[in-house]
């Protein structure tokens, strides 16, 4: 009930105000102070180079978002024809016969939404936009809309079609950098607007409504798509015939030609995820040339020191691209985002916040977390390291896991497990844990993507972006407090004044998990780099870390912290998921490169800061009776892993939760794993420490039924 009374408020919002529209323009003396306000000298022209300054967070120019060398305007009779044929059937189809605002397409915005219960069609014009882009404000009322309105109408009687129209096109945001349809030309196709082609301008057309979700760079089949629906609507509408529509929408290659014009960028990654946290809050027009001064969170040293550790690492011209994301886990300030491509420059797709790849074995933590948050101790839980099949019934596709190298530990502990890395045990504790708990812990800690719910979520089925990870690690650095990623400490307006409303600056936070959850998680991630996948990050600090390796070598991944700092580090090729098995002659793992990449980075990082230990927790857990199902294992463990002690700032810290086990028997014939049977010494302060173990990386998840 509640659902038909808000959609028929909405049709009832439409009628009103289509009603007050038709009264405006037709001058009823009731609406005389209204039409008053409604002025278009408040229409403010753009003022090509305003541009937005952007500093870092110890007020050092980062560099700025440019207005002129992204925007080059050009009269309609340079456009293309048919751009301006494809920008009208897609935007306003009535475009010519309406005085500036649609009162039949607000209608029929109105009952497209009523039938589909949600909003579905937006009823603005072309008229109505050019304004919306003008007329710079932050309100979102019924008034805006209707002083909006009122502004297109007034522009349409005062001006003709083709000069809205052509304003349009050099105003609106194509993406990439790319304001107007000049820039738009050249940043996709590398030619002159004037020189577009119908299939072109039905790809550039479609932009505006969603310039990242149709990106033709980086999402190709969305962008196609949208294409193909611009053509549609220009065949429907009389643009073009049927053969011509069915020769253009049989071209699925792009045929893209990206040029470099409007890409001389500084810190490109951090920029892009900056500008769109802008672009939300003030819109494209004042951030491209609104005169803003945007302080950051952004520490200079810090992305020199990623940049060095990626580049001192993979330095050859056909190594794989590396990304790297550090977070301050006690604010969710972002402090370095920052990737480098061998052998590319001027990149302005975000591999940090943009790229979606499967993590691998980092998404075990989760698994962990979801199960210790039920109350299972790790390490008097056993599950049997064995190839492992699923198959719950005959009519559903069998899921087989295996370990990378084939060699099995018999029963072990899911501590031992962890620092093992073993899929076969992680494949059961998923099962058991259920992987519905395992998604709403993700979804806890910070993931943001969408989880499919399977049992090959618990292996990193799933793709999610380093910032969602790195998010959702810093969340167990902290304690079990998620932080909300913030980029952007201050906004000061073109006036000199303090945005204040938007809330830059403030952490948005909340405890998504006890403390003593995350405590005991992070202390077997302390041993996972003290002696296990994770030794190659090891830099002489308590530190906690997870490595992990998508099937084929595909994407590697590294995801660490201590108390003050978290970091995650992806290395694979941004054209896709290409196997990593050959680089500096070795297969890339996550205890390689990224591994590597991160002690480097932390090294640097945490030069001039304390080495802290892991803060007790005021909430300890409580272990509970631990429902594990068919998979569980009652036999004495064959194979335990222990790590190193460690001495820090004259402190001896242990790394395991609980006192260690007994010494286990020797292990069976078939196991190649090496087995510790007592803990070793402190490792020299000088030394490097060992090689890590082999990450084997997850099967492919079961085909779908």
């Amino acid at each position: 009930m509640k659902g038909k009374r808000k959609r028929r408020t909405a049709v009832l919002l439409a009628v009103l105000l289509i009603v007050v529209l038709a009264v405006i323009a037709s001058g009823v003396g009731a609406v005389a102070k209204f039409r008053s306000d409604c002025d278009l000298k408040e229409l403010k022209a753009v003022q090509i180079g305003e541009n937005s300054f952007v500093y870092a967070a110890n007020g050092s120019l980062l560099g700025a978002i440019p207005a002129e060398r992204n925007r080059t305007p050009v009269a309609l009779w340079r456009v293309s024809p048919w751009m301006s044929k494809a920008t009208i059937a897609i935007e306003d189809h009535r475009f010519y016969e309406h005085g500036g605002v649609d009162y039949e397409g607000i209608a029929r915005a109105a009952i497209k939404d009523l039938s589909a219960g949600h909003v579905v069609q937006g009823g603005s014009t072309i008229t109505q936009q050019l304004v919306r882009n003008l007329y710079i404000s932050k309100e979102r009322t019924l008034k805006r809309k209707l002083k909006e309105a009122c502004l297109a109408i007034r522009l349409s009687r005062a001006r003709s079609k083709d000069w809205i129209l052509g304003q349009y096109m050099n105003q609106v945001y194509y993406g990439n950098h790319a304001y107007g349809i000049e820039a738009a030309a050249e940043t996709y196709f590398s030619k002159d607007a004037r020189d577009l082609t119908l299939v072109e301008s039905a790809l550039l057309a479609g932009l505006p409504q969603a310039p990242s979700v149709y990106d033709p760079i980086h999402r190709p089949a969305a962008a196609r798509d949208r294409r193909d629906q611009v053509l549609r609507a220009m065949r429907d509408y009389g643009d073009i015939s049927e053969a011509r529509y069915l020769h253009a929408v049989s071209q699925k290659n792009l045929k893209l030609k990206p040029g470099k014009l409007y890409t001389r960028i500084r810190e490109p990654y951090f920029f892009s995820y900056v500008r769109d946290q802008l672009i939300d809050e003030y819109g494209a027009n004042t951030v491209r040339s609104g005169g803003l001064r945007v302080y950051t969170t952004i520490n200079p040293r810090l992305q020199v020191a990623a940049r060095k550790a990626i580049t001192d690492t993979l330095y050859l011209r056909d190594d794989p691209a590396a990304a790297v994301v550090s977070i301050n886990p006690a604010t969710g300030a972002i402090r370095a985002m920052t990737a480098v491509t061998p052998g590319k420059t001027g990149n302005q797709f975000n591999l940090v916040a943009q790229a979606r790849r499967q993590p691998g074995s980092t998404f075990k933590t989760f698994v962990l977390a979801a199960a210790v948050n039920e109350g299972m101790n790790p390490d008097s839980t056993y599950y049997t390291s064995a190839p492992f099949h699923y198959q719950p019934d005959p009519y559903t596709p069998a899921w087989d896991v295996q370990t990378y190298d084939h060699s099995y530990s018999g029963s072990i502990s899911v501590h031992s497990a962890t620092l093992a890395s073993d899929n076969t045990v992680y494949a059961q504790l998923t099962l058991d844990v259920g992987p519905d708990k395992v998604a709403e812990m993700a979804h806890k800690l910070g993931i943001r993507s969408h989880l499919d719910v399977v049992p090959a979520m618990g292996l990193g089925a799933d793709a999610i972006s380093p910032l969602e990870e790195a998010s959702a690690y810093a969340t167990l650095a902290a304690g079990g407090i998620y932080s909300k990623p913030m980029a952007i400490r201050k906004v000061v307006l073109a006036n000199g004044k303090e945005d204040t409303d938007a809330g830059w600056g403030k952490p948005q936070r909340n405890r998504v998990i006890s403390d003593g959850v995350a405590y005991e998680v992070t202390k077997i991630l302390e041993d996972n780099v003290l002696g296990g996948t994770g030794v190659g990050a090891y830099f002489g600090r308590p530190a906690a870390g997870k490595t992990g390796t998508t099937d084929n070598h595909a994407d590697a991944w590294f995801s660490g912290y201590v108390p003050q700092l978290e970091t995650t580090v992806w290395v694979g090729y941004p054209q896709g998921e290409i196997p990593m098995l050959s680089v500096h002659g070795i297969a890339v793992a996550g205890g390689t490169f990224p591994a590597t990449i991160w002690k480097l980075f932390m090294e640097t990082a945490m030069d001039k800061s304390p080495a802290l230990n892991w803060a007790y927790p005021r909430d300890p857990v409580v272990w509970q009776p631990f429902d594990q199902g068919q998979y569980g294992s009652s036999f004495r463990p064959t194979t335990t892993y222990y790590a190193p002690s460690t001495t820090t700032s004259g402190q001896t810290t242990t790394s395991s939760t609980t006192a260690p086990p007994p010494p286990p028997p020797p292990p069976p014939a078939d196991t190649t794993r090496t087995v510790i049977t007592t803990p070793p010494p402190p490792p020299p302060p000088v030394e490097p420490p060992p090689p890590p173990p082999v990450e084997p990386p997850p099967p492919p998840p079961p085909p779908s039924p």
